[in-house]
C-alpha cells in the first residue's frame, strides 16, 4: 500500500469513527423513540409523564450515576472530554471544564428534534439541554436538563394552507431558523414554550400534539445520550483508546 493510499484509509477510518460518535440523526432518533414508546405521540407522552417529575425549576431533569470500577477520576475526565469533543460539533459546547473539581458542563442546541404540521401552522422544535458531568474515582454522575422548547412557528405552513394555496409553500420550517429580529418573513415566529406549561404536564394545551412528540423525542434523546456516555466511559470512544499502547 502506498503512503497516499494509507493516509486515505486512515482518514476514512477516522471519519467512520466520528460518525459513530454522533449521538443520533433525527430520523434514527424518531425510529428509536417509536420502537420504545409507540408511534401515537399523545399516548406515549402521557405514559412517560406518569414516571417523570419536573425539578424545582420546573425543568425536565434526568440523572444517572455510571459506575466505572478501576478507572481514576483523571481517566474518566479525559474520556468524557474526548467523547464531548467528538460528539458535539459546536466548538462552544463545553461551557465549564474544571479538572480539579471534576466537573464538565455541556450546552448545545439540538435542532429540529421534532416537527409537526397542524391545520394552519407548522412547528419545528429544537432543544438546548444542559448536560453536567460530576466525576469521581470510579464513577460519573450525569445530569441532563431541559427547561423549554425552542419553537419556529410557520403560520402559513399547515396542511390546510397547502390545500388552499395556488402555490403551496415548499419551505422546510427546520431550515428557516433565523434571528429574532429578522423581519424578512412575517409568517415565521420564534417562541419558547416552557415544558411545565404544556402537554402532558398541562392537559388542555392548544399545541398538544406538537408538545407530545417533542416530549417523547426529548426523552428518547436523553436515553441515547446516557447510553453513549456509558459506552464511552466503559469501553472507550472507538474501542481501542486505552492506555496500553
Amino acid at each position: 500500500m502506498t503512503k497516499k493510499m494509507m493516509m486515505l484509509a486512515v482518514l476514512l477510518f477516522c471519519g467512520m469513527m466520528m460518525g459513530h460518535a454522533q449521538v443520533m440523526k433525527t430520523a434514527d432518533l424518531e425510529k428509536y423513540a417509536k420502537e420504545r414508546y409507540g408511534d401515537k405521540w399523545v399516548d406515549a407522552a402521557a405514559n412517560l409523564a406518569s414516571g417523570l417529575t419536573l425539578d424545582k425549576n420546573e425543568s425536565l431533569t434526568y440523572q444517572e450515576v455510571v459506575e466505572v470500577k478501576g478507572k481514576s477520576k483523571q481517566q474518566l475526565y479525559l474520556a468524557l472530554n474526548y467523547w464531548v469533543t467528538a460528539t458535539f460539533k459546536d466548538k462552544q459546547a463545553i461551557t465549564l471544564n474544571d479538572k480539579d473539581a471534576g466537573c464538565i458542563i455541556v450546552t448545545s442546541t439540538i435542532k429540529n428534534i421534532a416537527e409537526h404540521m397542524g391545520t394552519l401552522n407548522k412547528y419545528s422544535v429544537s432543544i438546548t439541554p444542559v448536560i453536567r458531568f460530576d466525576i469521581k474515582d470510579g464513577k460519573v454522575r450525569m445530569t441532563y436538563t431541559v427547561q423549554s422548547y425552542d419553537i419556529l412557528d410557520d403560520q402559513s405552513g399547515g396542511w390546510l394552507s397547502g390545500l388552499t394555496s395556488k402555490e403551496p409553500d415548499k419551505r422546510t420550517v427546520g431550515d428557516s431558523k433565523r434571528k429574532a429580529d429578522d423581519k424578512t418573513n412575517a409568517n415565521l415566529y420564534d417562541m419558547q414554550w416552557e415544558i411545565a406549561k404544556h402537554y402532558p404536564f398541562v392537559e388542555k394545551d392548544p399545541q398538544k400534539r406538537t408538545c407530545a412528540k417533542a416530549l417523547v423525542m426529548t426523552h428518547a434523546y436523553s436515553n441515547a445520550i446516557i447510553d453513549k456516555v456509558e459506552e464511552a466511559l466503559r469501553n472507550g470512544l472507538i474501542g481501542n483508546d486505552d492506555e496500553d499502547w
